[in-house]
């Protein structure tokens, strides 16, 4: 960004050089007009040429005027009656474009005096700032400026540029709802529906339940006719009361009724149900099946509902067990740490008496890697 406002100012400062250089140039012209004209004819003369060097033939459409071309008929056209010879615009034209430079001229005069702006990269910096931290005030992010990063700037400076929010300024600021759900991670459970076609066009509905804080897949289930009691059961069989889970996210379909709230909440769990269209507030549940659909589905076709579940059931225990997770740094959702032998002085050679063993997972769709001894 710093780089975009220096060329803006370059662009800027080029500009100006070019219309200083056109209007010397003019008034050189009529300097060497000669000394027996008088200066209304000299600026006559001059403004005539002007407005030809606009055409580039005669019966064509004029070109543009430049700035520096209409700065230079303005100054001329106060020598001499222009009425009789302005042919390229009216004259109300040229009396907005002398009114246009003296509006430049008054900006130009009236400009902030004072203290200089802080650079555009740092304001940018401190509205990030404020908007990631939301209870940091302007003496915070500046002592955090000064101390972190060695950039001293007032906190009355940083007051400035702010950005205008109506939760700054109360005594208790409200968290943005990915930093709860990140806090909170361990603790809660997500769960939502989607639909699986098969051969013959018969449409099933999956429900999945996942762990935030682990990305496991704790309970997977099908059905063609998808109920609040159906629904309600399948969270009997998630919560067993022996789980820390103290939240439960789901949508507002009115599948998940008061019925199966009130019981859910009977269990200890508190509900939180998701804003009207957005997704993005079950963003880890929707990522997970979105994964299952690029993963799997996208490249089989359940012939049943049998068959569907056996897919599914497969898959998720691959997801579970043998899958790297990114966002677990990479990790495996189960959390099984995997000891490995001792290597040789290169850590790209596998170990001498290992092998690497590779199991096909939805008959080669995947495959998982382990190392296995050699038989001696």
């Amino acid at each position: 960004m710093a780089f975009c406002g220096a060329m803006t100012l370059t662009s800027a400062l080029l500009r100006i050089a070019s219309l200083i250089s056109s209007l010397l140039k003019d008034a050189g012209r009529l300097a060497l007009l000669g000394p027996w004209s008088t200066i209304a004819l000299k600026a006559e003369n001059l403004f005539l040429r002007k407005q030809l060097a606009l055409y580039v033939e005669r019966k064509i459409k004029p070109r543009r005027a430049d700035d520096a071309t209409r700065m230079s008929l303005v100054l001329h056209s106060k020598f001499f009656r222009l009425k009789e010879i302005l042919t390229v615009v009216k004259p109300e034209t040229l009396i907005g474009w002398h009114r246009k430079a003296f509006r430049l001229f008054w900006r130009w005069k009236s400009r902030p005096r004072g203290r200089p702006q802080i650079p555009i990269g740092l304001r940018q910096l401190i509205i990030e700032m404020a908007r990631n931290n939301p209870t940091w005030g302007e003496e915070r992010i500046a002592a955090e400026l000064l101390l972190k990063l060695g950039i001293r700037v007032s906190p009355r400076t940083v007051r400035r540029y702010l950005p205008k929010d109506p939760q700054r300024g109360r005594s208790v600021p409200s968290q943005r709802w990915m930093t709860f759900v990140r806090n909170h991670a361990q603790a809660i459970v997500a769960c939502d529906f989607f639909i699986a076609v098969t051969a013959t066009f018969r449409i099933l509905y999956v429900f999945v339940v996942m762990e935030i804080g682990t990305r496991r897949i704790i309970h997977l289930n099908l059905t063609a006719n998808p109920t609040a009691e159906w629904t309600l059961q399948q969270f009997r069989e998630v919560i067993t009361g022996e789980q820390p889970y103290r939240f439960i996210i789901h949508d507002r379909d009115s599948i998940y009724s008061s019925t199966v709230d009130s019981t859910l909440r009977s269990s200890g769990l508190a509900v939180l149900k998701t804003p009207f269209r957005s997704p993005q507030a079950n963003a880890f549940c929707e990522r997970l099946i979105g994964t299952i659909r690029r993963e799997c589905l996208n490249y089989l076709i359940p012939l049943s509902d049998r068959h569907l579940r056996s897919i599914l059931k497969e898959w998720a225990a691959h997801y579970n067990q043998g899958r790297p997770h990114s966002n677990l740094g990479p990790g495996i959702p189960d959390g099984r740490a995997t000891a490995f032998p001792q290597r040789g002085t290169s850590r790209y050679h596998l170990p001498d008496d290992h092998r690497v063993v590779a199991k096909p997972i939805l008959c080669g769709l995947h495959h998982e890697y382990r190392l296995a001894k050699v038989a001696a």
